[in-house]
């Protein structure tokens, strides 16, 4: 087991297996030393948060829509690296969207964001300290509540 995976245990984390796209995309494109992986959703398995922000979502239940695609592109991480994020140097960027109503409190989009942010943070440390961008849309696929994409730095 190596590091990142005992600092998954030691969180409690279980990755999924990475999902394969539902359209025409891959899921991730490594480019030099850099991974783009693809937008992923707040939804495991059965399990998915959906709703939108400001209607009949909390900023809690955002965020842990946001920890569930931190989860989903933590198992991309781990297949574009194969099978050892120890090779990931850098979370890059993240880029989030919340679905939200237009009356939904702005400042509230970045911190339904937070629930990703913090994983990568808690599981990377300081290589987890990432630039980001976090806005509101008015739907998302299959009605989930959070979509982020990610770019990654490996070795």
């Amino acid at each position: 087991m190596n590091s990142i995976e005992i600092r998954l245990k030691e969180l409690g984390l279980d990755l999924p297996e990475a999902a394969a796209p539902v359209a025409n995309y891959v899921p991730y494109v490594q480019s030099g030393n850099l991974v783009f992986i693809s937008g992923q959703i707040s939804k495991i398995d059965e399990m998915t948060v959906g709703g939108r922000l400001g209607e009949d979502l909390s900023v809690e239940e955002g965020q842990l829509a946001a920890k569930l695609s931190a989860l989903n592109l933590l198992a991309q991480m781990k297949a574009a690296c194969g099978g050892d994020l120890t090779r990931v140097k850098r979370i890059v960027k993240l880029g989030g969207f919340v679905q939200a109503t237009p009356s939904a409190t702005q400042a509230d989009i970045p911190k339904v964001i937070n629930g990703c942010s913090d994983i990568m943070v808690e599981v990377f440390g300081e290589a987890g300290k990432h630039a980001r961008f976090a806005v509101s849309a008015p739907s998302l696929p299959l009605d989930v509540a959070v979509e982020i994409d990610a770019i990654i730095e490996v070795d």
